[in-house]
């Protein structure tokens, strides 16, 4: 595989930008080699600068769930940007995304557009502090809400990728404002109400925590969250930046049929274009100035060209059966991999939950914290992921990061993958 463009653009890159990159997981600190400089993306496809061909499992970390440059969607940018990128005013177009979205989500009443996941994160933590007038914030161990200083507190992501559970640049006053427990312990969690008693202003988590590694949750635990933060009169969020529209329209609160108080969104609604959103209960988002006192703003908010791309692509996402054909496909992919008995080692797992897999190197039946992973098993992902790359199937470069099927991955692709797999570790 020639990489001569990819180096020479990254040492270009590091000329200009902290270790050559603007985020920090793209610098292939963790699977070894150059990161590979993408030049163009079709479909499942994508090719980079040296033009070699990739079969694309990270999908920009998820939100391309059509797969790339998909023709509608592309459509719907070309259209609305020939009449203006941006004008930090409203357009209809903010109104057709959202009542695409809350005519089909029973879990918000109101939304607000802003311009990352990141950004919605924040903004929802502010809410919550806003409305019930409390400090102090819940979190768990492992899961990852954007670098917003009070969360980067153990959390997941590439924190995890650079074997970091914090961040520099964070006052000690923030820290002190996040109680950190680990994922399903309902006993921790108890504790934390006890010893901190009417100050806990909300408990936030990934209900589907895919940003150190797939855990998936309990319904049990996640109900008792709910419960627990009802009790307290803490308010439960939903960090749904990944599983949001990923594996159902309603995301994982849909999928589990739980009610959480606030939930944030990330790029998938804006066809892969900068964009989340934050929404919640007609009465909680009324705190939100200019109708409330809860102060959050941006000038790219609502960018038309974003919520063009996201009509486009939640139209798709809505037809019959989009949900089910994604995950057949997933399982199709996962079924074919384990069925093999090429591979030098036993321990392979792979988990998942309908278009998400996470392939991890154990033989325990489930990993629900992130205690529970072990650190070892990443030099297994280091040699399948260059092996995977030198085959032409390319994933997200960290072991703790998980893997997306799209509309455009074809059943050809998938068994490729599969075929090419065990080759990979050997």
């Amino acid at each position: 595989m020639k990489r001569e463009q990819s180096e020479a653009l990254f040492e270009k890159a590091k000329t200009y930008f902290p270790g050559g990159v603007n985020s920090p997981v793209r610098a292939f600190r963790s699977v070894g080699g150059t990161p590979l400089f993408i030049d163009r993306g079709k479909g499942s496809h994508i090719w980079d600068a040296d033009n070699n061909e990739f079969i694309d499992y990270c999908c920009s970390w998820g939100p391309l769930i059509l797969g790339h440059a998909n023709k509608k969607v592309i459509e719907a940018i070309t259209e609305t940007v020939k009449k203006g990128s941006s004008f930090g005013a409203p357009t209809a177009l903010e109104n057709d995304l959202a009542e695409l979205i809350l005519s089909n989500n029973k879990f918000i009443e109101k939304i607000r557009f802003v311009s990352s996941g990141t950004e919605a994160v924040m903004s929802a933590i502010r809410l919550a502090r806003g409305y019930t007038k409390r400090n102090k914030i819940l979190k768990f161990e492992g899961c990852y809400h954007g670098h917003t200083d009070s969360l980067l507190v153990k959390a997941g992501s590439g924190l995890v990728t650079f074997g970091n559970s914090s961040s520099a640049g964070i006052p000690e006053s923030f820290v002190n404002e996040t109680i950190v427990v680990s994922l399903d312990n309902e006993i921790a969690v108890k504790k934390a109400f006890a010893d901190f008693k009417d100050q806990i202003a909300c408990v936030i988590i990934e209900p589907i925590p895919a940003n150190n590694g797939l855990l998936l949750q309990r319904k049990e635990y996640l109900t008792f969250l709910r419960e627990i933060c009802t009790a307290n009169k803490s308010l439960l969020i939903f960090d749904e930046v990944i599983s949001g529209f990923r594996i159902g329209f309603t995301g994982a609160a849909g999928h589990y049929n739980i009610a959480p108080d606030i939930i944030t969104y990330g790029k998938i609604i804006g066809g892969g274009l900068p964009v989340g959103a934050y929404g919640a209960s007609a009465s909680i988002m009324s705190c939100v100035s200019p109708e409330g006192a809860v102060y959050q703003a941006g000038t790219l908010s609502g960018n038309p060209v974003a919520m063009a791309a996201g009509i486009a692509q939640l139209t798709e996402c809505l037809k019959p059966n989009f949900y089910k054909a994604l995950e057949d496909k997933t399982q199709f992919l996962i079924k074919k991999i384990l069925s093999s008995d090429q591979y030098p080692i036993s321990n392979i797992q792979i988990f998942s939950i309908g278009s998400i897999f996470w392939i991890s190197f154990t033989n325990v039946e489930f990993i629900r914290s992130a205690e529970a992973i072990d650190v070892a098993s990443m030099e297994y992902f280091k040699k399948l992921h260059k092996g995977l790359l030198e085959r032409g199937v390319y994933l997200g470069p960290s072991g703790y990061e998980v893997g997306f099927v799209s509309e455009a991955h074809t059943y050809e692709d998938l068994g490729k993958t599969a075929m090419v797999f065990g080759e990979a570790l050997c």
